[in-house]
């Protein structure tokens, strides 16, 4: 859904009705602070900065970026430091924080599982942001975009608060280069604590390859899998073989491209079937495949309990009302080259002239390459960044074509756009899977709106002809973040 969407509201919502709701794990630190700069309506993350294990430093972090009446509409946001493999100090303590709030939040007022869902390519914030979701309870990290082999032992020696490394991918990196990024939870401390418990490990994986590859060569356990099909919003896998696109200009996917569900079953691990499953008789259909379940992503993004912000619900909404919601899979949005759905709304980064009258600007970075430079040091370029910089960086020109500053419009779309120069205001880019049209089915009748737990109810009450067990963990359904 991209960042912030998944938020501890939806995530709670769902889970209050047994089912598992997952917060998205993408930009929490940047995404607390603006919350703060807006003067914490609700006193939500006091609330949680409150119950923190470590009260210095949460205070620090509430001292630092809250404004008690909100910065003005037209004022900047101040930004955390961006993330790089040796994050500083500040940087590391936000991201703890930042993710035990979310999850603390997610869970408060009942006492079943909430899951937290990270992107892989974003390597450098790893480790102290599992740390923080593992500090509040969080029961299970989902984790796609890349090959997460590793996580299963981090999680394991986080449980126990040990140190633990992580390696970043360096572009042109050689040979001696030291391309890891290291935590020490006891650094961090301010008293002793008990063991952790370990959360569920989920990788998100778009294979058949990639499954058996996390099952036999993860360093830990690995508790599941989550199969996402092409049709889910956000990052999509490219397809396998040369890049060929539809007259729309689409990526085009072939058979090389499906999965065989069968094999999956053979591989004996629970698995839940991503995109395009928000519906009855898909989840039918995933259970009699032998699925344990489903995960949801668009019917969610339209709740009223998600941080997609009103306005652009309200008119993707209406939109596909009658008929005019359209999806598309755009090959060049994304800095780091795989496709990315892109609803189409006016207004936002998805018209041609929005996009362009937008200068090139990368202040958040989430999305940035880290590359090796001729000096041997490690600097990091984004191809959404001014294209004179970005070739500076020994970037190629050709790969700046069409590309757009998702992670400003990922948070612009969750009602906390940047504002540059005291005049411009930065658009927003939604993302949504193949799916979208198919939203109003959960409205009542007459209706213009629904909530998180309309929709389990729809999917489950139109399901019961056949039967089925959950085990209390979501093992039906989960909510799909990007």
């Amino acid at each position: 859904m991209g960042a912030g969407v998944s938020n501890w509201r939806l995530a709670q919502a769902v889970s209050r009705t047994g089912q598992l709701g997952v917060v998205s794990g993408t930009a929490l630190d940047q995404i607390l602070v603006r919350r703060l700069q807006d003067g914490d309506p609700g006193g939500h993350m006091r609330r949680g900065l409150d119950a923190f294990p470590f009260p210095a430093m949460a205070e620090r972090i509430w001292r630092e970026y809250f404004i008690p009446a909100g910065k003005a509409e037209r004022t900047p946001y101040r930004l955390a430091p961006p993330h790089s493999k040796d994050n500083p100090r500040e940087l590391v303590e936000l991201c703890i924080v930042s993710n035990f709030v979310e999850v603390f939040l997610a869970r408060e007022g009942h006492k079943n599982p909430v899951g937290i869902n990270y992107l892989e390519k974003i390597q450098a914030a790893h480790l102290p942001t599992i740390y923080g979701a593992m500090l509040a309870g969080v029961g299970y990290v989902l984790m796609g975009a890349g090959i997460p082999l590793k996580i299963p032992g981090v999680l394991d020696c986080l449980a126990e608060h040990q140190p633990v490394e992580y390696t970043v991918h360096v572009t042109g990196a050689q040979e001696g280069d030291d391309t890891t990024t290291r935590f020490n939870p006891r650094e961090f401390m301010e008293c002793e604590l008990p063991p952790l418990a370990r959360p569920r490990f989920l990788p998100i994986v778009s294979s058949n390859t990639l499954a058996t590859t996390m099952l036999k060569k993860a360093n830990g356990r690995v508790d599941g899998l989550v199969i996402e099909m092409r049709t889910a919003g956000g990052h999509n896998a490219p397809p396998r073989g040369k890049m060929q696109l539809s007259q729309a200009g689409e990526p085009v996917y072939g058979e090389r491209d499906a999965i065989d569900i069968g094999k999956l079953c053979e591989l004996g691990a629970p698995f839940w079937l991503a995109g395009g499953y928000g519906h009855p008789e898909k989840l039918r259909e995933a259970l009699a495949q032998g699925a344990t379940g489903v995960q949801v992503g668009t019917a969610f993004e339209f709740a009223e309990e998600s941080g997609l912000r009103e306005d652009y619900k309200q008119a993707l909404m209406a939109k596909a009302i009658v008929g005019n919601a359209h999806v598309f899979t755009d090959p060049l949005a994304s800095p780091t080259g795989f496709p990315f759905k892109v609803a189409q709304l006016e207004g936002t980064c998805s018209e041609p002239e929005v996009y362009a009258a937008r200068p090139r600007i990368c202040d958040l970075g989430f999305l940035r390459e880290p590359y090796r430079t001729p000096e041997g040091t490690i600097g990091y370029r984004c191809a959404a960044e001014p294209l004179s910089l970005y070739l500076a960086k020994g970037g190629r020109v050709e790969d700046t074509v069409g590309r757009k500053c998702i992670c400003n419009a990922l948070v612009a779309n969750i009602g906390h756009p940047q504002a540059r120069n005291g005049r411009r205001v930065e658009p927003g880019l939604v993302t949504a899977g193949d799916d979208l049209p198919d939203v109003p089915h959960f409205l009542a009748r007459g209706g213009s709106r629904y909530s998180a737990a309309d929709v389990i109810a729809v999917l489950l009450n139109e399901c019961r002809e056949d039967s089925y067990q959950s085990d209390g963990c979501g093992s039906i359904l989960e909510v799909k973040t990007a």
